[in-house]
């Protein structure tokens, strides 16, 4: 049941835009850092995404009964969420 509420979590996570969850960045990056973030990086980090979220679901049960559901969700789904969607462009 716990896993379901993660999934459903997930799902508005995903579908709602993160506004307020950056704060300022005083890192000025170059042209070519954002075209290249632009077009490698972030297509990689979402297909990263989708497959950590599937690893996610299919390890999930392990992860319970070894009482780290919470570390497997940050570094699967959260950490390449993050990368992805919430730094901004460019940006290292």
């Amino acid at each position: 049941m716990f896993n379901f509420f993660k999934v459903v979590i997930l799902g508005f996570v995903l579908a709602v835009p993160s506004v307020g969850w950056t704060g300022t960045v005083e890192e000025k990056p170059s042209a070519l850092a954002m075209t290249g973030d632009a077009l490698f990086v972030r297509p990689a980090m979402i297909v990263t995404t989708v497959l950590g979220s599937v690893v996610f679901l299919v390890s999930s049960p392990f992860s319970a009964l070894g009482g780290n559901i919470g570390e497997s969700f940050d570094q699967l789904v959260g950490k390449p969420f993050n990368t992805t969607f919430v730094r901004c462009l460019g940006c290292t």
